[in-house]
Formats: C-alpha cells, structure tokens, sequence
C-alpha cells in the first residue's frame, strides 16, 4: 500500500506513517479479517542527534564536498595531472581541500573515503578536527562498490551489508556522523525489476543500521547517465526507482527526519540527441521529487552525475527559483574538484590557487542553493563535460 500511495504521487509526512500504512494490509495467517498493526520508527538512542545532524548539513546557501573515491579512482584523478597513486599523494590532494580557509561556509558535509577518515594534515592534525573546526560536518563511505547481480540483465548491486554495524560503530567512534552507500541503476539493461527491487532494499538495510549507530544515511540510488533514452524515459525509472526506496525504507522503519537523500536530476540521456535545459531539468526532477518524497525528509543533495561544473550549478540553480518542502542542494564530487585539481598539478606553489578555484565552484553552488547564481563570467574548463560510459566511483 505504501508502494502504491508513492506511486500515486501522495506525499506522506513520515516513516511511521508508511509504516502502519504497510501494516494495515498485513493479515494474520489465522484471521482473514484485516487488522492494523503500528512499526515504530528505530532510530535507537540517537533520534535526536540524527535529526540535528541532518539539519546541519541542509543548511542554507550550503552542500556537501564528496571526496570518497576509491583509491583506484582516486589514481585516476592523479593521473590526469602526472602523479603516481600513492598514500602520500592522495593525502596531500585531500589535505589541500579540506584545509581551504573559508570551506565552511558554502559546505556543509565532506563525504570521506575510509583512508582520509583516519589520516591527519602533515602537521599531525586530523582530518576530522580540521571539519569540525570550520563547522563541516564528516561522513564516510560505507559501500563496499558494485559487482555483478546474478540473474539480471547485466546489471548490478552493491556490497557492503556484512560487518556494517561494527563498522559504523567504529566510524562515529572516530567522528564521522553521516554516511553515503551508492548503488547504480541503469536504464539501457532495463532496468530489471531485480536490479530495482536488490537496489532499494540494500539502501534500506543500510540506512536503517547507520541509524541505529549514530550516521544520517545518505540514500543514493544514482540512475546513471549512460544512453540515449529521452527524459520522459528518466522520469519514468527515476519515480519507479524512488517508490521502491521509500517503500522498503518504511518497511525497515528508517526515521525519514533523520536521513538525507542523494539523487540524479532527471536529465536525457548523456547520448540523446537533445539536451534538456535548466529549467526543464528544474521542471521534471522537482515533479519526480514531489511525487515520491514525503517532506519529512530534511535534504536533497544531488549529485552532478558527469555534468560540467556550470551545468550542474545552473540545473541547481532552476530548481530553487521557488520554494521547496525540502532543502534542494548538492553534493559534488568532480563537478566541485574538477577545475581544482587541474590548478594544483601536484605543484607545492599551486596550493593557494587550487584551494580559490575548490572557494569559487563552491560559493557558485552556494549561490544556486539559493536561487541566485549567474554563469556569467566562468571560464571554459568549468563548461566542460565530464562524463565518463560505464564510470565507476
């Protein structure tokens, strides 16, 4: 029933109401008669953190710094500018954006792969001092990537669930107090309804145990860019992506107030032969939002999905020309990076240059959180497209 109010577009106010919503079309194997049973919602001890956590990183006018790739993908990134992959390096890049004065106040939260949650500056300070003294909350990777679903049409599904809990327990000890699981669907293989259903309920079984150990769950279902489908197409499997989600998330009785969620904007194709504009983008993802997410939900944090770094603000931008139930804003991993990392080279003395080029992307999202952001005056390298077939994070 759950399933079926989302897809009918009703926004619902909160998990316990989909909860006992589910509950009322339960019967019990000795009655026929209907009978209405109430979930609570499971957050344990840590609602009210959650929920304040929550709000803090969907702050106005700021979003969310992703600096989660893998070490594979991060060397891809080192490459790109000479460098070898390296622990060294990789923690000289990250320190570079995370030690950027001025961070704070256009980024909220900086998504951190497992290495950086434990690594320090070279002067012996931790990462996760550094964010909370500018007021950036930290969160961490928990996904262990994607592999093959059996049975599907070329698809796959995303690992992690096992030891999840012990992790998580050793992440807040550690001072993280989001988290981000990523999983994929693709609509050129379908999607299958398998691919679908394995995808919902994996971020369902993950949010739920992040909740009860302290970590807001960032729900990310990216439907990928790849193909030549129309956007009509992408509505279409974004608001069936959607509608599954939330109806395990109630189903596991994940405090919806307590979580934060990271789509794709409805877009075309990254292959069609039409590109949408910012405003139609603005328009057909803000019909899918309201269609499926219930505005107890306190964020949504896009993700840029392969867009330049000006398309993704000016799509961000569209979308918060009015009001909204929740609070509409980003969280970028390249389209924040991109021009930074190309400034640095690796180079010492390109430091001070890189961190003002990671402060301009990021006041410029900023800006667009807020309705107010104009693309005039930006340079070519932030127009470029960065779309990878088949990218892996």
């Amino acid at each position: 029933m759950a399933a079926s109010l989302l897809k009918a577009g009703v926004n619902v106010g909160s998990s316990q109401f989909l909860g006992e919503s589910i509950a009322k079309n339960v019967q019990s194997p000795k009655v026929s008669k209907a009978h209405r049973v109430c979930f609570s919602v499971r957050a344990g001890s840590y609602a009210e953190e959650l929920v304040k956590t929550a709000k803090s990183v969907a702050s106005p006018g700021r979003g969310i710094l992703a600096i989660d790739e893998s070490n594979a993908t991060c060397g891809k990134r080192l490459d790109s500018i000479g460098l070898e992959n390296n622990e060294t390096n990789r923690q000289a890049y990250r320190q570079l954006l995370l030690t950027t004065p001025g961070l704070g106040e256009y980024i909220s939260g900086a998504i951190l792969f497992e290495e950086t949650l434990y690594q320090s500056t070279t002067d012996g300070k931790k990462f996760v001092d550094v964010l909370r003294e500018a007021n950036i909350m930290p969160g961490i990777k928990v996904d262990k990537g994607l592999v093959p679903l059996p049975g599907s049409n070329n698809e796959s599904w995303c690992q992690g669930l096992d030891g999840l809990a012990s992790r998580s327990a050793e992440y807040y000890k550690q001072g993280a107090r989001f988290a981000k699981w990523r999983t994929v669907v693709s609509i050129p293989n379908g999607p299958s309804e398998l691919a679908v259903k394995e995808a919902a309920w994996g971020l369902a079984r993950y949010a739920a145990i992040s909740q009860d150990n302290g970590l807001v769950p960032i729900v990310e279902p990216e439907i990928l860019l790849d193909g030549d489908h129309s956007i009509d197409r992408t509505l279409e499997v974004a608001e069936k992506v959607w509608s599954e989600v939330f109806f395990y998330l109630a189903a596991n009785n994940v405090l919806f107030e307590g979580i934060l969620l990271k789509p794709s904007m409805v877009t075309p194709g990254a292959e069609h032969k039409e590109r949408a504009s910012p405003q139609q983008v603005a328009e057909y993802t803000l019909k899918m939002l309201k269609r499926r997410v219930p505005p107890a939900v306190p964020g949504i944090m896009f993700l840029s999905g392969g867009q330049s770094e000006v398309e993704a603000t000016l799509n961000l931008n569209a979308m918060n020309q009015s009001p909204n139930p929740w609070h509409v804003s980003f969280s970028y991993a390249r389209a924040l990076q991109n021009t930074c990392l190309k400034t640095w080279k690796g180079l010492p003395e390109n430091v001070e240059a890189a961190q003002k080029a990671l402060l301009l992307r990021a006041r410029a999202n900023s800006v667009a959180q807020l309705g107010k952001y104009s693309a005039e005056n930006e340079g070519d390298e932030a127009k470029t497209g960065m779309f990878v077939k088949g990218y892996t994070y």
